[in-house]
Formats: C-alpha cells, sequence, structure tokens
C-alpha cells in the first residue's frame, strides 16, 4: 500500500459500473468490522469510499484496492482509488473525508487518492488482523442493490441514532456547565465582596497597627531618654563618694582604723558597684538606640579574669563552686575591656542564679580561622538547663522560662539580650547549648582584633612638664589627681572658667584638660576662644565629660579627643592630648606610660 512500512493487500478491483462501486463498499464494510472499526468510523470511511467512487466513476482505469497498514505501534485499514489520466477528486469530497477520517492523502500526479483509518488491533499480530480480514472478505456475497439499499438506510438510521444520543448528551452536558458556571460566578462574586470585606479590615488593623508602632517608638524613645537622663543625673555623685573613698584611702591622708579603713573599703566598692549598674543602664539605652560605641584599647585578660573572679565570688552560693582560669599563653586581645567585661559578667550571673550545687567555670582559648586570631570564652555550669525549643527565645527581651526554671529566681529577662547585644557591637558572637539536668555551656567568640585595626601610636613618655585642668566640680578634680600626678610634673586647677583663659595664657602649659558641662563660659566656648588666639591655637587640648559621649558635639570639637571621666587614667589622657607622639612635650627622656 502507498506509504506504509509493512503493508497487507486484502482486495482489488476495477470499477467500472454501481454495482462494482457498491460491490467494493461492502467489502470495506466486512475489513472494518474484522479490523475492530465499529459505529460512526465504519460509516465514515465507508460512506467516503462511496461518494469518492461515484464521483470518479467514469474516469479512465478507476480500480479500488483495500489493505491493512502497520504504522508506529498500530493498525488502520485503507482504501486506495487509482486512474490512469490526471484528475482531482470533487473538493466537496475531499473536505468532507478531510474532516471524517484519519489520513486523506491525494497522489500528487492527479492520479490516486488514499483514505486510511486507525483501528483499536495492536501492531503486534498483524498476520492475525490480515487472516480475519480474508476471511471476512469470503464472506461478502455478489451485490443486490435492494439490500444495498436497506443496508445503508440501516447504517444511516444507526448513524442518526448515534448522533441524537450525543446530541442529547451535548445538551445535558451545556446545561451542567451553565449550571457550574452560575454556581462559579455567585461564588465569585461572594469571594469578591468578602475580599474586599477583608481588605477594608487589613486597611484599618494596618493603620491601627502603625499607629500603636508611633506609639510604642515614642514610648521607647522616652524610656530611652529617660534611662540616659536618670544615669546622668546619678554619675555625678556617684563619682564624688568613689573619689571622696579613694582620697580617705590615700597612703597621704590621715591614719584610719582598722574598722574605719574596712568601711570606707565597702562605701568604696559599693559605689563602684552602683556606677556599673548605672553604666550598664546607660549603655542598656545606648545599645537600644544604636548609640554605642566600643573604645578599643589593649586588655589585659589575666587581670580581667582575676577581677571576675573577686567580683562573682560574692555570688556563689553555698555548695557551688566558681573556678575562673587564668588565660594560658598568648593573651593579646584590643576591645572594649568594658563592655566585655559586663557581657562576662552577665554570663557568669546567669550561670550561677541557676546553678543549686555542682560548678560554674570559665575557660579561655584562642583560635586561628582563617587569617584573624580569635578569643573564646566558654562558661559552663551544673545548673538546670534549658529545653532545646527556648534557647533561642532566652535571647528574647524580658523573655524568661517557665516552670523550675525560674522558681524563686528573681529577674528581668535582659540579662541574655543585652550581653548578646553588647558581643555583637564587638564584632563577636554569643551563643548557647544546653540540656535540662546537665547544664548549659554558653560560649563567648571575639576577634583578637577589631575590624580595621591599625597599629598604634607609641605612648607617650610621662611625666609631661606642666598641664592646666579646667573643670568645675571639685569631687571630679579630687577623683583626677592621682591621673595627673603620674600625667604631668605639676598641674594648675582652675574650678573657674572665667578665669580659665587668662591662666592658661600666663602658665603656658604643655596641655590642657577641660571640662565640657561648665557654667558659662562652657568647655565649648573656651575651646573656640583658644582656637582663636594664635598663642594658643596649636596647644594640645583633651576634653573630659560625665555626660554622654554620643551626645557631645564633635564638630566644636574640632578634632579633639573626649573622654569620659570613670576612665581617664594617666595613659588614656596622654594618648588623648598627644595621639601621633612617642614623647610628650616636657617629658623626661627615658620614662614611657604604663599601659592601660
Amino acid at each position: 500500500m502507498n506509504g506504509a512500512p509493512v503493508a497487507y493487500e486484502l482486495y482489488a478491483t476495477a470499477l467500472d459500473d454501481q454495482r462494482s462501486v457498491l460491490m467494493l463498499r461492502r467489502c470495506l464494510q466486512a475489513v472494518c468490522r474484522a479490523a475492530g472499526v465499529r459505529g460512526q468510523d465504519l460509516v465514515r470511511m465507508v460512506t467516503v469510499l462511496s461518494e469518492a467512487g461515484q464521483d470518479l466513476l467514469r474516469t479512465p482505469g478507476l480500480s479500488g484496492r483495500l489493505g491493512l497498514a502497520v504504522v508506529g505501534h498500530g493498525i488502520r485499514v485503507e482504501a486506495r482509488l487509482a486512474w490512469t489520466e490526471p484528475r482531482s477528486l470533487s473538493s466537496r469530497i475531499t473536505a468532507a473525508a478531510g474532516r471524517l477520517l484519519d489520513v486523506v492523502t491525494p497522489d500528487p500526479d492527479g492520479r490516486g487518492v488514499l483514505f486510511a483509518q486507525r483501528t483499536p488491533l495492536a501492531a503486534d499480530r498483524p498476520d492475525e488482523a490480515a487472516a480475519a480480514c480474508r476471511t471476512a472478505l469470503h464472506t461478502v456475497d455478489g451485490v443486490d442493490l435492494e439490500e444495498v439499499l436497506r443496508l445503508q438506510n440501516r447504517n444511516l438510521l444507526a448513524a442518526l441514532d448515534e448522533s441524537r444520543g450525543q446530541q442529547e448528551e451535548l445538551t445535558r452536558l451545556n446545561a451542567e456547565l451553565e449550571e457550574t458556571n452560575s454556581g462559579v460566578v455567585a461564588m465569585y462574586s461572594e469571594l469578591s465582596r468578602e475580599l474586599e470585606e477583608t481588605n477594608t479590615g487589613v486597611v484599618a488593623l494596618y493603620a491601627e497597627l502603625e499607629d500603636k508602632s508611633r506609639q510604642l517608638r515614642l514610648a521607647s524613645q522616652s524610656k530611652t531618654r529617660f534611662w540616659a537622663n536618670v544615669s546622668h543625673e546619678l554619675r555625678s555623685p556617684i563619682n564624688s563618694v568613689i573619689a571622696l573613698a579613694r582620697l580617705l584611702l590615700a597612703p597621704d591622708s590621715p591614719e584610719l582604723t582598722p574598722e574605719q579603713r574596712q568601711q570606707i573599703t565597702m562605701i568604696s566598692a559599693s559605689g563602684t558597684t552602683m556606677l556599673a549598674l548605672v553604666e550598664e543602664l546607660l549603655d542598656v539605652a545606648k545599645a537600644e538606640s544604636g548609640r554605642l560605641d566600643p573604645h578599643c584599647a589593649p586588655v589585659d585578660l589575666r587581670t580581667l579574669h582575676h577581677l571576675l573572679r573577686g567580683t562573682m565570688q560574692g555570688m556563689t552560693r553555698e555548695g557551688v563552686r566558681l573556678r575562673i582560669d587564668d588565660p594560658q599563653g598568648e593573651c593579646a586581645l584590643v576591645t572594649d575591656e568594658v563592655i566585655l567585661t559586663r557581657v562576662l559578667r552577665n554570663v557568669l550571673s546567669n550561670a550561677l542564679k541557676f546553678t543549686e550545687h555542682g560548678e560554674v567555670g570559665l575557660t579561655f582559648t584562642r583560635e586561628r580561622r582563617g587569617d584573624r586570631d580569635w578569643c573564646v570564652w566558654t562558661v559552663h555550669d551544673t545548673g538546670v538547663g534549658i529545653p532545646e525549643d527556648q534557647l533561642e527565645k532566652v535571647f528574647e527581651e524580658f523573655y524568661q522560662v517557665r516552670g523550675v526554671h525560674q522558681r524563686g529566681r528573681a529577674g528581668t529577662g535582659l540579662g541574655l539580650p543585652y550581653a548578646r547585644r553588647l558581643t555583637g557591637i564587638l564584632g563577636g558572637r554569643l551563643t548557647l547549648t544546653s540540656r535540662p539536668g546537665h547544664g548549659t555551656r554558653a560560649t563567648v567568640e571575639l576577634p583578637a582584633l577589631p575590624p580595621a585595626q591599625t597599629p598604634a601610636a607609641p605612648s607617650p613618655r610621662l611625666p609631661i612638664g606642666s598641664l592646666v585642668v579646667v573643670d568645675d566640680d571639685p569631687a571630679s578634680l579630687a577623683a583626677l589627681r592621682p591621673a595627673l600626678r603620674e600625667l604631668a610634673r605639676r598641674h594648675t586647677e582652675v574650678t573657674d572658667s572665667g578665669q580659665a583663659l587668662e591662666t592658661i595664657r600666663r602658665t603656658r602649659p604643655d596641655a590642657v584638660l577641660l571640662d565640657l558641662m561648665m557654667p558659662s563660659p562652657d568647655g565649648y566656648a573656651l575651646l573656640s576662644a583658644l582656637d582663636a588666639d594664635p598663642d594658643t591655637r596649636d596647644l594640645p587640648v583633651a576634653v573630659l565629660s560625665s555626660a554622654d559621649l554620643a551626645e557631645v558635639d564633635r564638630a566644636r570639637l574640632r578634632g579633639r579627643t573626649v573622654l569620659p571621666k570613670a576612665r581617664a587614667t594617666a595613659a588614656a589622657l596622654a594618648a588623648a592630648l598627644f595621639p601621633d607622639a612617642g614623647h610628650a612635650p616636657g617629658a623626661e627622656p627615658g620614662k614611657d606610660a604604663p599601659r592601660p
């Protein structure tokens, strides 16, 4: 057969009259039935072949052939009409055949046409299919025109009945589709209405949330301002208490009885503790507002561990052993010692608080990670432990683990969140691991050098020649005197800012220390006056302040270093006055400043 890779010819005949066309039609019916083609597919195939045969009946050399062809994984019935002279099949029949049959292929030379219809038979047994078709052809009798007409009528009635059934099914499906569409439209309208109501509620809720957020921001800002103001107001009298206590304990003070010395020592220690708490409160406020800047300097870790051991020993309950190991090997670290101390103190305090018996320990190691050195502190305890699902929640502000973990233990839920925030400010991280009943392990990791750390300038040689200190607070001056005696061979104290300029011009000191917060003229005004005078504009000046350093107008300082009074050691003052010099004016050669 034409175009098929495997073909079986079943029947061939010349078509020279009406009877031969009807015979070809009956043979095609028998082949289709034997090949499993039924219903409308059979009627379409037989009708197309019959109509084409009638249209071509008087064409010279007209013949018809029937057969099976194996195509792909299936079998199809093929009917081919051929003639000797070029002629085209009627366009009406060609178009109808293209709509009704699977294959309609006219020959390119106009001398034939192929009609084909797929069967339900698989391609694995074509020989059996061909044999069944040949057997069916043997049963085809001669052509009786009346019988052919009756058969055509029966086929037509069957096709009409099937068509009517399909039309009824289509009508039913259309009705169901219309009903479904009505339901979809109703549901869409309802959903649209609900969505509109939801959107209205969301807009109202968003507006309410925005208002609440604004109120929370205002409340947080008010709280931060309150903390900062209270801390600032408390620091001055506490500093005075500490300074006076240190004066009483100084070697050149009048001799005290052992009981008096013990009492004054307790006053000094309590004042120092209170000052640390006030500083911590202020740091919380600054950390929340993003204004807490670390002041990095070399840290003596062995001294730090010794101070922690003495400070935390008083918090250890009976039955608990506190073990703080001294660092071994290289211990170089540049960071903010005050912030680091608060981090370790908070973590140790938390461990002691939840450990009723056993041990709380602090160990230190140094690790090389990539091209940086890291300092790692590990605090372990044998306390109640923390459930795994609570390990991250304990870093949420005001969150406290409920149950036996909190029973009989007062707290605000700020310690660990505050410690983690401070660790992040120093460029490190704080993590926890724990198992209920087996204790907790807290790890504090810090880079040994802060990011973009540059080599520090050499410390200036001390003492310098002369110094003028301008401060209206006698208590602050008293607290500064030990550092001043170490910083300069002689110094002049000025408590009246109105006389400061005259004193500086008269004594011509090597450097000036200046308090910002004074009655008029204040520190800013004095700096402007010094800069305006050619004789004093190049004089080294360092600024002291007990206020929050974040509130200092640094633009008006014109590059001067500002120091908190609580950190005004001789080395820190010298570094602030002479940041780029290894030998300060008036200093005695060969005497180096002590390391902070």
